[in-house]
């Protein structure tokens, strides 16, 4: 069974070695959850199988297509926001014409993944723990090891390899759609013509940007599978530690995608 280990401070501790102590309990974290995440895509051969393909559809459905209208509203605007402060900037040299290339750069390579990742982080993310939470404190996932059924392969690789085709689908889809956003702010507030800033966002973006993009869209949905199933895996305490596992998986998920993000920008783009 998966648990999570309790940090054990001894008595009269130095601020040092309490430090150490929860570096090593993090790490020791970090390292049971990367475990579990590896075994998770190590079975997808397994998805083959009928009942198993059933579930990974079902699971597709759930975070895709639940996902999409708040996807939508959030990049539109996005969208809109970048292409009214760029073309604001941009008016006072005469260059408005070239707003499409900041919003279609911007979405690619930074905030659809972002964006995207966010919300399934906090739309499907937690309700992967909440699920999991609950079945962990009702000991359904005891019932199950006792079945001999790996509870990993079981509940954990139809979401992971859900979330593994379908982020990098709704990062492009959200990219689009704040590029379309964009269009409309440019249109209608900036008098920029529908051809120049069609012509402007595609002359500038490179495919280098979409595959990072991509790539991005892709590491944050293996992300927040393994935090969010890792966290209802471990909950305790019945209801009340549902409830902080589901914020735990949320905060985390969040902070793991701005540092991620910023390390695969530098690896790729730093010169």
């Amino acid at each position: 069974m998966i648990t999570r280990e309790p940090v054990l401070f001894p008595e009269n501790a130095t601020r040092g070695q309490m430090f150490a102590l929860g570096v090593r309990w993090g790490v020791a974290e970090l390292g049971r959850a990367v475990t579990i995440g590896g075994q998770a895509l190590a079975r997808a051969g397994d998805l083959r199988r009928a009942a198993a393909r059933r579930e990974l559809f079902r699971q597709m459905y759930v975070a895709g297509i639940g996902s999409l209208p708040v996807i939508t509203v959030v990049a539109v605007f996005t969208g809109m926001i970048l292409a009214l402060q760029t073309g604001i900037e941009l008016r006072r040299f005469n260059q408005e014409v070239y707003i499409g290339s900041a919003v279609m750069v911007s979405m690619l390579r930074e905030m659809g993944p972002f964006n995207t990742g966010l919300i399934l982080a906090a739309c499907v993310g937690s309700a992967m723990a909440a699920q999991l939470g609950t079945m962990t404190v009702n000991d359904e996932i005891a019932a199950l090891e006792t079945m001999s059924i790996d509870p990993v392969r079981f509940l954990m690789t139809p979401r992971i390899v859900a979330m593994a085709i379908l982020t990098p689908a709704l990062s492009f889809y959200t990219c689009m759609m704040g590029v379309l956003g964009g269009a409309v702010v440019g249109v209608t507030q900036l008098n920029v013509p529908w051809t120049q800033y069609l012509q402007a966002a595609l002359d500038f973006a490179r495919a280098k940007d979409l595959y990072v993009g991509m790539f991005k869209a892709l590491l944050f949905g293996l992300l927040i599978t393994t935090i969010s199933c890792y966290e209802g895996f471990t909950a305790t305490q019945g209801a009340v530690g549902v409830g902080q596992a589901t914020r735990r998986s949320v905060i985390t998920s969040f902070l793991t995608i701005l540092i991620v993000g910023y390390f695969v920008t530098r690896l790729f783009y730093y010169e």
